[in-house]
């Protein structure tokens, strides 16, 4: 019997965990917001940055992150490259 009730929790939580969507699906469906200065933002959590590039130049750059509803959001923004000598 007990291993019968486990098997249907197991059963159960199969089925609900694989309805739901990763945050790599839900940040690919989420349209990306571009940033303006000021803009209050609401982050829980970072998910993913974009690399910077070694450039000397302004570049866009992109941040996913979770907001504290757990809604996945693409914010893009404009970064200074690394490429740029102090010298």
């Amino acid at each position: 019997m007990k291993n019968f009730i486990a098997l249907l929790l197991a059963a159960y939580c199969g089925f609900a965990g694989a309805a739901q969507n990763t945050p790599a699906e839900e940040a690919a469906a989420a349209p990306v917001q571009q940033y303006a200065y000021g803009q209050q933002l609401d982050i829980a959590r970072v998910l993913e940055m974009s690399g910077i590039p070694d450039v000397c130049n302004v570049v866009p750059a992109r941040m996913t992150y979770l907001d504290h509803q757990g809604q996945v959001h693409v914010l893009e923004y404009q970064v200074m490259g690394t490429g740029c000598s102090q010298g």
